[in-house]
């Protein structure tokens, strides 16, 4: 399960734009946010990607982010 908040903040923390990050996912502004918002599942891809594109390195981050217990 996806920590919403916490994505959302580092998404703001950024500075960017869930039209700008969807596209560079290869998704819809529509189908991002039901993955951000847990309707949906993030692929292992998308995840990387994302890490990528958040500037996201530590290992815990992304689990904390992307694997809520």
């Amino acid at each position: 399960m996806t920590d919403t908040e916490l994505l959302r903040s580092k998404i703001e923390e950024k500075g960017l734009k869930l039209n700008s990050i969807a596209s560079q996912l290869g998704l819809t502004y529509y189908a991002l946010s039901l993955k951000i918002s847990n309707k949906s599942e993030f692929k292992a891809e998308e995840i990387q990607k994302l890490c990528t594109i958040l500037s996201i390195n530590s290992l815990r981050e992304k689990e904390n982010i992307f694997f809520k217990q």
